[in-house]
């Protein structure tokens, strides 16, 4: 079942602007007056056309890009800066391919101080967490592109973030694996109590995981509507609700793509 949304916001995004202005070249708008709160312990989807501005804010959230305008507010600070409480996990898995699997998952706690000894026992509990506790040793060109998500995975709670954030994390992989890593997802969210922001393109994606769906606008991205899914985690396809959202989310969309595409065109 979805879980209960507590009063107060884990994330706060309140009139949020964001314009590049790259040197030379005409100001690019890529979002207008986001709007939206997560609650802590909750599971958000963003989902809308490509460049409208989804990754951007994930940034910003994280802390590695400012925002034009508005305020970004975590646990009730302003986000001025990176915090080892907003974790971001990218579409590539990023691992540093010459440290092994436990030292990439030690990685951050090294930057903290964490004494040597302690950061493998982190290391180790966060692997077995993810289903990779014999793959200390690896190297990331030993493991297959799943395993690669779930290590990057366990490097990002090796943290304890607040607020896990990924980039279309699953798009690069096959059907049946992306299928598998939604189920991991769901359990390591269970069992970290983090509040999740994933960007996905993939409507079924949405569904399957998502306690609210931000679906956006073309650019500049808005919030063109948030959708609660009020489905029981499993979710089974065949459920006639399922159906239901799938075909709501692929009209809210349609015209925001065709808007997207004309853009791209244009350009």
């Amino acid at each position: 079942m979805n879980r209960p949304i507590s009063a107060r916001p884990s994330v706060s995004i309140k009139a949020v602007d964001k314009i590049w202005t790259p040197e030379g070249r005409t100001p690019v708008e890529a979002l207008r007056g986001l709007e939206f709160d997560v609650a802590p312990g909750e599971f958000v989807v963003l989902l809308g056309p490509s460049g409208c501005g989804k990754s951007t804010l994930l940034y910003m959230i994280a802390g590695l890009e400012g925002v034009s305008g508005g305020s970004i507010v975590c646990d009730g600070l302003p986000v001025t800066e990176p915090s080892a409480e907003r974790g971001l996990i990218f579409q590539e898995a990023s691992l540093f391919p010459w440290l092994t699997i436990a030292d990439n998952v030690a990685f951050g706690l090294s930057i903290q101080g964490v004494l040597p000894v302690r950061r493998r026992e982190i290391a180790i509990e966060m692997l077995k967490r993810v289903g990779l506790g014999d793959m200390l040793d690896k190297k990331p060109d030993e493991l297959s592109g799943g395993m690669r998500q779930r290590a990057a995975c366990a490097r990002a709670l090796a943290m304890k973030p607040k607020v896990l954030m990924m980039d279309e994390p699953f798009a690069a992989l096959d059907v049946q694996t992306r299928s598998r890593m939604q189920d991991f997802l769901l359990q390591i969210w269970r069992d970290s109590g983090a509040s999740i922001l994933l960007v996905t393109h993939s409507i079924d994606e949405a569904i399957a995981l998502a306690d609210r769906v931000v679906v956006f606008t073309a650019r500049p991205g808005r919030v063109k509507t948030i959708v609660p899914i009020d489905l029981p985690r499993p979710r089974p396809t065949r459920d006639p609700r399922y159906h239901e959202y799938r075909d709501m989310f692929t009209e809210l969309l349609a015209a925001e793509v065709d808007r997207a595409f004309a853009e791209q065109e244009a350009a």
